[in-house]
């Protein structure tokens, strides 16, 4: 199967001004294609990626010398116009909104190849095409690749790649499993073993709210006011790697340990309009959650079912079955039918797992 690595470059400042570049170069052609394609559109033409690209290609790379610059990969442009078309392909098929302009300093990014032959990589150095050698904080495994994707977080440089890689399925210590998601304990499995949520957003809002305060102060444009927008973009991204991290141990431990997990389908997007829960509802992460298992359910050998999204898991009692009511304020489930008590999550973990029986 093909799995994806991510990890930080250690490049040198004239290293990172070629990355900068590159990603410059990937920037203004998308800008390009975003421009010309919306125009051609509003005059009635049906532009695509490959029209575009050639068009680019033959009149337009030619008067800008700066992107043929010495050191510059011009694989970088053939890349940009596939994101566009993989934009605009969302975008007719109702997956997304219609694609905006890129902006200096949000999501940089750009790929690379070597015109089709493979890219090999391995150890704590790898050698990119027409960039040259860089250097990586941890070792890379020695294997190759067709394509490799460098993008910018607050003021770090990262390297990710997909390759081939063979897995054999681990042994489980448990058939079935339940997971019910939720605000207070992160994850609560069917099996007793509980994941509380450490709200790494609300821990470090504090701070986050003195940075601000302190980009307000800054005058736009200064120097200043670059480096305190950076310092927000590293606590952001400090932020972001601890809720990552979270998710990769439960979802790692899940997939190594059950056979077969059942978890909800929720709404993430519509418990997002709750304004009183809908910070700490973005800082648990339920749908990189769902997309972890995913792809890791193929990495480890097990399987992933999710529930209907209108199942009443925390509404059912484990017990008899009985249906009734229950308040988000009411964290203990009192069955008015048997007078069975349990704890809410757990309860609904537990009718979660019972989808997996036949």
């Amino acid at each position: 199967m093909l799995l994806s690595i991510k990890t930080k470059l250690k490049l040198s400042k004239s290293q990172a001004t070629v990355m900068s570049k590159h990603a410059g170069i990937a920037r203004f052609t998308y800008n390009w294609g975003l421009a010309t394609w919306s125009h051609l559109y509003q005059d009635g033409l049906k532009p695509n990626k490959y029209l575009l690209k050639k068009f680019f290609n033959n009149h337009v790379k030619p008067e800008f010398t700066w992107i043929k610059e010495t050191g510059i990969c011009q694989k970088i442009t053939q890349y940009a116009f596939d994101n566009l078309g993989d934009s605009f392909a969302r975008f007719f098929s109702k997956k997304g909104g219609y694609p905006q302009f890129k902006k200096k300093g949000h999501h940089d990014s750009f790929t690379i190849d070597s015109g089709g032959k493979p890219i090999p990589v391995g150890g704590t150095s790898i050698k990119l095409p027409t960039i040259g050698w860089v250097k990586t904080y941890e070792g890379l495994p020695h294997t190759t690749c067709k394509s490799i994707t460098i993008s910018r977080t607050a003021d770090s440089w990262f390297i990710a790649f997909a390759y081939e890689q063979i897995h054999e399925p681990t042994v489980k210590s448990h058939e079935v499993v339940g997971v019910d998601l939720g605000i207070k304990e992160l994850a609560t499995l069917s099996t007793g073993v509980v994941f509380p949520n450490p709200k790494y957003y609300k821990e470090h809002l504090a701070k986050l709210k003195r940075l601000s305060k302190a980009l307000a102060r800054k005058v736009k444009g200064s120097n200043k006011r670059f480096k305190a927008k950076q310092r927000i973009a590293k606590h952001h991204a400090k932020i972001a790697n601890l809720r990552k991290n979270t998710l990769h141990q439960i979802t790692t431990y899940l997939c190594k340990n059950h056979a077969t997990i059942v978890v909800e389908d929720l709404n993430t997007s519509g418990m997002l309009k709750n304004h009183k829960l809908a910070q700490v509802i973005a800082d648990c992460g339920f749908y990189e959650f769902k997309r972890q298992l995913e792809y890791k359910a193929k990495k480890f050998g097990c399987e992933v079912i999710v529930a209907d999204r209108w199942f009443p898991s925390s509404k059912t009692c484990a017990k008899c079955g009985h249906i009734q009511d229950m308040p988000l304020k009411e964290r203990t489930y009192n069955c008015g039918n048997c007078s069975h008590s349990m704890d809410r999550d757990l309860n609904a973990a537990i009718n979660l797992s019972r989808l997996a029986k036949p």
